[in-house]
């Protein structure tokens, strides 16, 4: 059996999340339900981690097996001649038997986009979050400079989260302005369900003077999700690289 890496790309808009689910369009049924077809066997694909629904990825990468022997470099012409077009196998490796897109993985970059604009930006409006309040990005900035470092992010994911470790390490939290354009790019070893989303919550609050950015470092040491911001619409959210070794 061959262990097949591949890195996808895909307009969450109208997909119902990552993960397959009965009866409803995901990314890893589309992905996986193609595969099957140039294979002809059973296939079950590894994601890197899940996106919700709404969500898109630049980067995402999964892997499979496969007894086929569709030349590495043919994997993205044989998948995306028959893929949605909001679906795109961008890149094919052949990787060890035991490689596994999750557990190799040794971080991730997100990318949250927020139109400034007095207006919403017509082509835009399914990958950014019109925004159009006065802020001031330097308080945003000096907010953001408090959460790089490991830290338990209970404040910052979704109430509802079942993992019980919530201690991650971010390396980065980086603001971008382009004209009417804010992102907020974060870098970590791993992220929480919510995570990125109620991090630029809270970071749209401290711009609008509803948090201050001192208040970060106790926001995140009461562990308590209602502390923090709001979470951001699913929409501006991309996952935009997944880091390996």
């Amino acid at each position: 059996m061959r262990n097949i890496k591949l890195t996808i790309s895909y307009d969450g808009t109208e997909f119902h999340g990552f993960q397959t689910q009965p009866n409803l369009r995901t990314v890893q049924g589309a992905l996986q339900g193609r595969l099957e077809e140039v294979v002809g066997h059973p296939v079950s694909i590894i994601g890197s981690g899940r996106t919700d629904a709404g969500v898109h990825a630049r980067g995402q990468v999964v892997n499979f097996h496969t007894s086929s022997r569709v030349p590495v470099e043919k994997w993205p012409i044989v998948c995306n001649v028959k893929l949605p077009n909001d679906l795109v196998v961008t890149a094919a490796e052949e990787v060890p038997e035991d490689w596994h897109a999750r557990f190799n993985a040794r971080g991730k970059v997100y990318r949250y986009l927020i139109d400034r604009g007095a207006y919403p930006d017509v082509f835009l409006r399914m990958y950014s979050y019109h925004y159009p309040y006065q802020m001031c990005v330097e308080r945003m900035i000096e907010a953001a400079a408090h959460l790089p470092g490991r830290h338990d992010f209970t404040s910052f994911c979704a109430a509802n989260t079942p993992v019980e470790d919530k201690v991650r390490t971010l390396t980065a939290v980086d603001l971008k302005e382009e004209g009417h354009l804010l992102s907020v790019t974060c870098r970590g070893e791993g992220f929480l369900y919510n995570m990125v989303r109620i991090i630029v919550g809270t970071l749209l609050e401290v711009g609008r003077g509803k948090i201050s950015p001192d208040q970060i470092p106790a926001i995140l040491q009461a562990c308590d999700r209602k502390r923090a911001g709001v979470t951001a619409p699913a929409h501006g959210l991309t996952m935009w690289e997944v880091l390996y070794d």
